[in-house]
């Protein structure tokens, strides 16, 4: 076979054609992947990081850089070859070459902890979409709060290129809805405009006016006909920059998989295209067949002039940011605390000590907390799906954040819980912020995607969750959560949290804050628990180890151990007093976190639950699923296995057998 030398060729069609052919052989050696994306998308991409996009590849994480998100991170070796190409260290020729293998930096879909410069963990369609709202709310937010005339301090885009199934996805209408509400002029997104999807033409599913849609819901809209057209991919992005006051969208009309045998059909989607297939490629866009993972010199030398580009707009901002700070010492102060992502060494003395305070439930305790450290964390923002007087979660002495007036610090999300979700990923991933969001604890439903990525992301993220039980009475079984901290606590890295009064809510904002890496769920009531003077009973503050023995049996050695968590503490105190009048030693512990006590070493956890004592009652308005763990085969469970009823908070739990009658009644037969 006699093999195709290449053309000669632009520099352009050169660095085009390498980010094509690098995707396909990587694709091709780890015999799985989605060339369709790279293969199309390869121009915009390009046009998109040599001509605009402000990123320092010796610095992956210069805060003023422009953020780049792939939403469609099917199309992985698209950022994988970008980055390579424009040197950034994550991503060596080895690791192409190692696309979708054990342990390497180019995973199958691009994840953000794992490889310096991806900025977030995309894959599941339309959350990269919404992060990027998050990001460009975040971005604004910053920007308002301190910049001054002379003094951008903040000046970044959000660029993502996203698919037709982005598209289709709801959260993709969610937070496209929130954007154009906010007119963040700061969005640009270049949707791979392509026609297919897996299953073939996407006449099949998806046959709506884009154009119109985004146009209704505030976006600025223009269309590029030529994905391969450098001009006016060009163009359209520039255009997009003038628009301030919308988010835009560019619909790029690309071919997929251009130049595969079978480019244009939903058999370029994904898969390997096998040997010959990639041989084929190669010759149609004018490569050496037999050259694998080859970069032409120049290519080089061309990308990486990104390097040098990005180290002079960082010492740019660098000059810009020192001469800030010594105008406005108070705002730099507190700028740089945020972009090193520091918390004021002071900020835990704001937490309340809640010493002669009231019955209440603990929603609206976690109010109480919020508003008390906000004036010491800047960095704190959030809100509420449409539920802040409910869920308690406005600062009180800040105005709402909307269009046209970013420094606000309280988000209105509307009833969007997904696309709260996930723009708090984006938020807290653009750096800068700690982002909290309440819903009733029953609808973490609709977010459930955005906290599982946030997990598998580690971002710091706070989930302010009320109305945790069947304890919000009335609304009945559709709101009343019943399963939810089971599905919670399924999560891995998610830390969920449900706090018996005021102090364990206080110990569970000062671990939410204090866990930077990581998101936490807070599982809060709408009644009113019990007061725990905490001069007879334990301190909260082992609220952090997990679990904690709040009411020591009489003479020290348990006979029973009653194990509960939020509202039902109360509950198991109240049951260990008419056990102990009775002459039966019986030790009380409160559960706040389980994810914290299974941390804990083997001597920590004997002492709480020590494996002598088998007698063991479980009281939690939830399914029993999981509390085996800490009960043993020979303990029991006071819990909800079905689903709730609509009648005051009072009455369910009675209903249900939650009173002292029969949790005392449990806890005999164990005996």
């Amino acid at each position: 076979m006699t093999t195709a030398p290449m053309t000669q060729q632009s520099i352009d069609e050169l660095c085009i054609n390498t980010i094509r052919t690098l995707s396909l052989d990587a694709i091709q050696k780890a015999n799985s992947g989605h060339p369709g994306l790279p293969l199309g998308m390869a121009p915009a991409a390009y046009v998109l990081w040599t001509k605009f996009l402000w990123h320092n590849p010796k610095n992956p994480c210069w805060f003023n850089r422009d953020r780049f998100i792939l939403s469609g991170g099917h199309g992985s070796m698209l950022i994988y070859s970008l980055l390579h190409l424009t040197g950034y260290e994550s991503v060596s020729m080895d690791e192409i070459k190692r696309f979708r293998q054990l342990h390497s930096r180019t995973p199958g879909h691009p994840e953000n902890f794992l490889t310096p410069g991806v900025e977030v963990t995309t894959g599941p369609l339309g959350q990269g979409f919404a992060n990027g709202v998050g990001m460009a709310i975040a971005s604004a937010h910053l920007a308002a709060t301190f910049n001054r005339d002379d003094f951008p301090v903040v000046d970044n885009y959000i660029y993502a290129i996203c698919s037709d199934g982005d598209l289709m996805e709801g959260i993709s209408y969610e937070s496209a809805s929130i954007a154009g509400h906010l007119g963040l002029g700061n969005i640009i997104y270049l949707y791979d405009d392509n026609k297919i999807t897996i299953e073939g033409s996407t006449d099949i599913a998806f046959t709506e006016d884009v154009t119109r849609r985004f146009e209704a819901a505030g976006w600025h809209v223009s269309t590029v006909e030529d994905g391969n057209d450098l001009d006016a991919i060009e163009a359209a992005i520039a255009e997009a920059q003038d628009v301030k006051d919308k988010p835009s969208l560019i619909r790029v009309k690309t071919i997929i998989g251009f130049g595969m045998p079978k480019q244009g059909t939903n058999k370029a989607h994904s898969d390997a295209p096998g040997e010959e297939a990639v041989r084929e490629t190669k010759r149609n866009l004018g490569w050496d067949e037999d050259a694998h993972f080859y970069v032409p010199d120049e290519v080089y030398t061309h990308f990486r002039e990104a390097i040098e580009n990005g180290a002079a707009l960082e010492k740019d901002w660098s000059d810009l940011v020192a001469a800030y700070t010594e105008k406005f010492p108070e705002e730099g102060k507190i700028f740089n605390q945020i972009i090193n992502d520091e918390l004021p060494a002071d900020w835990e003395a704001a937490l309340p000590s809640f010493e002669n305070t009231e019955a209440k439930a603990t929603r609206a305790y976690s109010g109480e907390v919020i508003n008390a450290i906000a004036g010491k964390l800047p960095s704190l923002i959030g809100g509420s799906a449409d539920l802040a007087p409910s869920n308690n979660t406005s600062i009180k002495d800040s105005a709402s954040l909307e269009a046209g007036a970013y420094e606000g610090r309280i988000i209105h999300w509307g009833i969007r819980e997904h696309a709260m979700g996930s723009t708090m990923n984006g938020m807290a991933l653009h750096g800068g912020l700690i982002p909290y969001g309440g819903t009733f604890m029953t609808f973490s439903d609709y977010m459930r995607p955005a906290i599982r990525l946030a997990a598998l992301s580690h971002a710091q993220v706070v989930y302010v969750f009320t109305h945790d039980s069947i304890g919000l009475g009335e609304d009945g079984p559709t709101h009343q959560s019943v399963e939810h901290l089971a599905a919670l606590r399924a999560i891995p890295n998610l830390a969920v949290i449900r706090p018996a009064d005021a102090h364990e809510v206080r110990e569970a904002w000062r671990i939410a804050i204090n866990r930077r890496h990581a998101p936490t769920a807070l599982a809060l009531s709408r009644q009113k628990v019990a007061l725990l003077d905490r001069t007879k009973f334990a301190s909260a503050d082992a609220t952090a180890k997990g679990a904690y023995i709040l009411s020591e049996a009489s003479g020290g050695a348990p006979k029973l151990i009653i194990i509960a968590t939020g509202s039902e503490v109360g509950l198991a105190v109240q049951t260990q007093g008419v056990l102990e009048a009775e002459g039966i030693p019986t030790r009380v512990v409160s559960m706040p976190c389980w994810e914290f006590f299974d941390e804990q070493s083997d001597e920590y956890r004997e002492s709480v639950l020590p494996k002598a004592v088998t007698a063991r009652l479980a009281i939690e308005a939830g399914v029993s699923m999981g509390w085996a763990k800490y009960t043993g085969d020979a303990g029991d469970t006071l819990t909800v296995d079905k689903f709730g009823v609509s009648a005051p908070a009072e009455d369910a739990f009675r209903a249900f057998g939650f009173t002292v009658e029969n949790a005392v009644e449990k806890a005999k037969k164990l005996l």
